[in-house]
């Protein structure tokens, strides 16, 4: 049965159920970890999570990384507005638990790069998956700017699902142009 999340149709392929991992009993993913930041583009990747965590049953915990800063300053947070963005990230984890799934959140505190702090937490939760939205640079934007994705691919020992903006979605276009501009 394939179900509609987000304008893509989740569902069973053409090549059937793909089975668990070696050793694996039960679902493929029991716990997704949604990787967010707290914007438009972290959340474009919640319908996919949601769908995902209905069809296999799945927790999903919230990860959001409270970056601190370095040295003269180190012990604050990276961002000005953590306290409002972690109280957005909040009310949608509770807005999951009200539609009958199991959610929390687990926001991952240190003065490692963010990647880092998310597979850490992805790892301490026993994540089978982590969602993420990109901003879908390629090339050399990509290597310029740096990349929360592609960090997760070399340091999460599980499976990275990466949602890019829709193409012609004017809110992801307009912060890919004020990181463009920073």
């Amino acid at each position: 049965m394939a179900r509609q999340a987000g304008g893509v149709i989740l569902g069973l392929s053409a090549c059937g159920t793909v089975p668990p991992p070696e050793g694996k009993d039960g679902p493929m993913f029991e716990t997704i970890v949604w990787a967010t930041d707290g914007s438009e583009l972290a959340d474009r990747a919640l319908p996919y999570v949601t769908e995902l965590a209905r069809v296999h049953g799945s927790r999903i915990v919230a990860v959001h990384a409270n970056e601190l800063l370095h040295g003269r300053y180190g012990g604050a947070p990276l961002l000005a507005d953590e306290s409002d963005l972690r109280q957005k990230i909040e009310r949608q984890v509770e807005t999951l638990r009200s539609e009958g799934l199991e959610a929390e959140l687990e926001v991952a505190t240190g003065s490692g790069d963010v990647p880092t702090l998310i597979a850490k937490a992805a790892r301490a939760v026993e994540a089978d998956l982590i969602a993420v939205g990109t901003h879908g640079h390629g090339g050399f934007a990509s290597t310029f700017l740096g990349s929360v994705t592609r960090g997760l691919l070399h340091s999460a020992y599980c499976p990275i699902l990466a949602i890019p903006p829709e193409r012609g979605d004017e809110r992801a276009q307009r912060e890919q142009e004020t990181i463009r501009a920073a």
